[in-house]
């Protein structure tokens, strides 16, 4: 088993239940750990042979440009899109962070974090 992170995934998205996020929106930063077999490509030095981590960028910049209310539906659509189009993961955790949340005091990032395995 081997894990693979793809971390500090930044981005500007329109997430949020207030009619000002919608409109104005926000900074956001995505983690993603997922485990799986890698083996096998440990001694091809092939890419179809691992997790490509651009397929797994690629997933999050599309999911996180579709406007949600709650990080945790986000989150969970990221990680569905994982497991439909990357058959060998075994694992995933996605961390979605909304930078400087309108929360009415000083906070750096709210942060959303699940997890799911197959």
């Amino acid at each position: 088993m081997g894990v693979i992170q793809v971390n500090n995934i930044r981005l500007f998205a329109n997430h949020g239940c207030l009619d000002e996020e919608a409109k104005i929106g926000s900074e956001y930063r995505v983690d993603v750990k997922v485990n799986a077999n890698l083996k096998k490509s440990a001694k091809t030095d092939e890419l179809a042979d691992t997790v490509d981590y651009v397929h797994l960028n690629h997933i999050v910049k599309e999911e996180m440009a579709i406007r949600s209310k709650l990080l945790e539906e986000v989150a969970q659509r990221i990680l569905d899109r994982f497991f439909k189009e990357i058959p060998m993961l075994k694992k995933a955790k996605v961390a979605v962070s909304k930078i400087n949340p309108p929360i009415g005091g000083n906070v750096e990032e709210v942060v959303i974090i699940l997890k799911k395995k197959r």
